[in-house]
């Protein structure tokens, strides 16, 4: 069972950054995805990578602002988002699979992260 660890988050004011973390257990490597559900609201796809890290895939809300990555030597994968705005107010939850395509839909995804709140204040 794989397990994903997320860290990052919290609450800044509109304009401000953050960085949220994704440690896969093990060793193998993993087509990764951000999602995010806000409140009242279904999940919804903000960016995904591919197991070789050439193809990434972003939502047309957070394309410019926002930019996933990988750490190659402890396989860590990153969301650094810039710029947030209120809209962006959601918990964020990183996804794993074992596709090699950069899918964007929660249902191809295998293995799910605990969840990282993201409040940004006007």
């Amino acid at each position: 069972q794989v397990q994903l660890v997320e860290s990052g988050g919290g609450l800044v004011q509109a304009g401000n950054s953050l960085r949220l973390s994704c440690a896969p257990s093990g060793t193998s490597w993993y087509t990764m995805g951000w999602f995010r559900q806000a409140p009242g609201k279904e999940r919804e796809f903000v960016a995904s990578m591919s197991r070789s890290g050439l193809s990434t895939y972003y939502a047309d809300s957070v394309k410019g602002r926002f930019t996933i990555s990988r750490n190659n030597a402890n396989n860590t994968v990153y969301l650094q988002m810039n710029n947030l705005r209120p809209e962006d107010t959601a918990v964020y939850y990183c996804a794993a699979t074992l596709r090699s395509g950069a899918t964007t839909s929660h249902l191809h995804y295998d293995y799910w992260g605990q969840g990282s709140r993201v409040t940004i204040s006007s």
